[in-house]
């Protein structure tokens, strides 16, 4: 390459925004490694890098882009033996960002990302000191960048879950640790951030990040804000991602399955590209069987056996053993039942809020069949079959209060879902009359749900006093998430 070539490549590096400077170089090889990890690629990743390394060999992107094959692989692998193993990584790869160039805006936003990255995975192992600590660090380096270099959109990505997850996060030990350092967020502007980013990536030089920023708005949408925009949104933005990327099957198909959509979920998940090339994600066959088992198919077995069978991981096998019990139970084995649930109390671990439900509820005894069938098909959206099997039915039916509870609060949440307000609210009220001094979560979420009706219907004083009801109901299932979404209604009317 002759000198004045080699300075016209060079200057037209360093002038697109992606490209600052050359230990900060994120080349072809570096967008095709980081392309082929949002499709869940991660062994062409590695040799993308591999091969940057011998070329570029202090390429600062290189440590960045092996942080997020650890991210992925802790994510879709569970295993605590995968993250023990892979959390040492993260110091070094600190170290050989910080020796770098400092005038370049991706010096501070690698750090981030790195520490961002594994507070993120942390929370999914229960280290929620460390993590709270990591997401201190992300946000004073990105709020520090932002002032540095206005223009770089990248930092409102980590900027915007930041915000998402800590303006909406449930009373708990990450919250409390967070709080120590006096980090607040706010929801609706992480929103904002991520919808800014979505809507304009595309059209711009940052194009090649849009599947990330996309991948962290479905998760925001989903699991913090709970919006009832989740499921259209990730349709919408995921449209443009590529059908190559297991990452795209696995947003839709969770999207899909979290807001009702069972029949549109096992389509997604019957087209997920395969191979070896591609990451093993055993918690695709657990979302199948999710899915499946939603529709009262009793093939469900197979999926959810074929996840214990492969995962590695702490994450989900309470939950999946549960789930073969309900099989069971559904066939008339109840024998077969009781053997799952000792399994679901004995097996796996309870760091997510599935899996502690999972024990509770396995510990608890065999539940009722038309509520437990009724339950499946309301998650799974198949409403009008849902209602078929209660509508004869009457709280009186029952003999326990926990079963008279239930009744009115799977009655409540059809009417509602089927747009039949009054007949909601009239069953959402005698849920709480009788179980609000139950250990179960039926009464606080009838309040809850109470109020978004009251909101929908714009009844504000009516909507606040569910709110509160919600959250004034304690020692119950779920008590912190009820809570915390009870508290982001009331902050949503009093910012109308």
């Amino acid at each position: 390459m002759n000198k004045s070539f080699r300075f016209f490549v060079t200057s037209a590096l360093l002038l697109s925004p992606l490209f600052s400077l050359a230990n900060f170089d994120f080349n072809n090889n570096c967008l095709n490694a980081y392309k082929s990890i949002f499709e869940l690629k991660l062994g062409n990743a590695r040799a993308y890098i591999s091969t940057e390394k011998k070329l570029h060999p202090n390429n600062s992107i290189i440590p960045l882009l092996e942080n997020y094959i650890d991210y992925f692989t802790v994510l879709t692998s569970e295993s605590k033996a995968d993250f023990d193993r892979l959390k040492g990584n993260k110091s070094s790869r600190l170290d050989q960002i910080s020796d770098d160039d400092k005038s370049s805006p991706y010096y501070l936003y690698a750090q981030a990302e790195i520490n961002l990255q594994w507070a993120l995975i942390r929370g999914r192992f229960g280290e929620y000191f460390n993590a709270a600590m990591e997401v201190k660090r992300a946000n004073s380096l990105l709020q520090d960048n932002n002032k540095k270099f206005p223009n770089f959109h990248l930092n409102l990505k980590g900027l915007g879950l930041i915000n998402a997850v800590l303006g909406n996060l449930p009373d708990g030990a990450l919250k409390k640790a967070l709080s120590t350092f006096g980090i607040k967020g706010n929801l609706q502007s992480g929103l904002n951030m991520f919808e800014k980013l979505a809507d304009n990536l595309p059209k711009s030089s940052y194009e090649p990040f849009y599947e990330e920023v996309v991948f962290y708005y479905a998760y925001v949408l989903t699991d913090v804000a709970h919006s009832p925009q989740a499921y259209a949104k990730t349709m919408k933005y995921t449209e443009r991602i590529a059908d190559t990327s297991l990452l795209k099957s696995y947003l839709q198909s969770y999207v899909c399955i979290k807001n009702s959509h069972s029949d549109e979920a096992i389509a997604i998940l019957a087209k997920r590209p395969e191979g070896g090339v591609y990451q093993p994600f055993p918690y695709l066959d657990y979302l199948e069987g999710i899915a499946r088992l939603n529709k009262l198919d009793l093939n469900a077995a197979t999926y959810f056996n074929r996840f214990l069978q492969a995962t590695k991981g702490v994450n989900f096998v309470k939950d999946a053993y549960l789930h073969l019990g309900w099989i069971s139970l559904l066939k008339g084995d109840k024998a077969g039942y009781t053997a799952f649930a000792a399994k679901a109390v004995k097996n796996g671990y309870t760091y997510m809020e599935k899996d502690k439900q999972a024990k509770s509820e396995a510990a608890a005894g065999t539940p009722t069949l038309d509520l437990l069938k009724a339950r499946l098909l309301f998650d799974g959206g198949y409403l009008n079959r849902a209602l078929q099997l209660l509508d004869d039915k009457k709280a009186g039916d029952y003999t326990n209060e926990k079963d008279k509870t239930e009744f009115n609060y799977r009655l409540g949440r059809i009417y509602d879902d089927l747009g039949k307000d009054e007949q909601a609210l009239a069953a959402y009220q005698e849920t709480i009359n009788i179980g609000r001094n139950l250990k179960y979560y039926f009464a606080a979420n009838a309040a809850l749900q109470m109020g978004k009706v009251y909101e929908r219907k714009k009844n504000e004083a009516k909507a606040k006093e569910a709110f509160n009801t919600a959250i004034a109901m304690k020692n119950h299932e779920f008590e912190s998430s009820i809570e915390s979404q009870a508290k982001a209604g009331l902050r949503r009317l009093a910012n109308n």
